[in-house]
């Protein structure tokens, strides 16, 4: 006896798809599994604040920064070397009033060292 395939009902739209039947990553991730929609959102926090530095900062400076990472009310920048990241700090004393500007829910800005590789 042949199995029936599945019909899924999400997000207003009708599916039929076979048990086991490969799916495709935009479907995956339209579904809004809590893991995979705090990993989307978090890359357009970073594609965000990489776009944002980029505009503000030098462009010497903004060639070493290595990452943005927002969470908890933090950005946390990460430069490519010690040097840099000194300063990574002195030039972001002076953007402060921006960044929260930009984005209110930040209210504290912390830089590391993380290398390229």
């Amino acid at each position: 006896m042949p199995k029936i395939p599945q019909t899924h009902k999400r997000g207003g739209r009708t599916a039929v798809t076979k048990p086991g039947a490969p799916r495709a990553i935009g479907e995956l991730l339209a579904r809004g599994a809590p893991v995979l929609s705090q990993i989307r959102d978090q890359s357009a926090r970073q594609t965000f604040w990489r776009s944002w530095l980029s505009e503000h900062l030098g462009e010497e400076l903004d060639a070493h920064v290595t990452g943005a990472v927002e969470r908890d009310g933090t950005l946390t920048l990460f430069a490519a070397s010690a040097a840099w990241a000194a300063r990574l700090r002195y030039t972001l004393s002076d953007l402060q009033p921006l960044v929260q500007k930009a984005e209110p829910r930040v209210h504290a800005l912390t830089v590391r060292v993380m290398p390229r590789r």
